[in-house]
């Protein structure tokens, strides 16, 4: 190893020392309360693509509470970061370009 990469993960463990428990209850508690109301508005009669749309919203943030804090990728390196997300943009990309291929089975009919 460099001795630059060693100073980045020496960098990481101090950061990871400073956080409290605290701050992971904070973060359970907003994940608790976005959960308890995305639960209220499954029992709304909204449209559905308002509600869905509201959802969605909700669902990317809880993830990203997720994945920054109990996932500890705040805490990673940019290049580490970089990687991560760049192979999420590839994997949705691939979903996009392979899921209209699953409507094919509208048209097949039932047998």
């Amino acid at each position: 190893m460099d001795a630059t990469q060693l100073e980045l993960e020496q960098e990481v463990a101090e950061q990871h020392r400073h956080h409290t428990k605290a701050q992971f209850f904070y973060v359970w508690g907003a994940l608790l309360v976005l959960t308890g109301i995305e639960v209220y508005l499954g029992y709304q009669n909204m449209e559905p693509v308002r509600m869905l749309s509201i959802l969605m919203g909700l669902s990317l943030i809880k993830a990203g509470l997720i994945i920054a804090y109990f996932m500890h990728m705040k805490y990673e390196v940019s290049q580490m970061k970089w990687l991560t997300m760049s192979s999420l943009v590839i994997c949705l990309a691939l979903m996009c370009i392979f899921f209209p291929d699953a409507f094919r089975i509208l048209k097949l009919g039932a047998r």
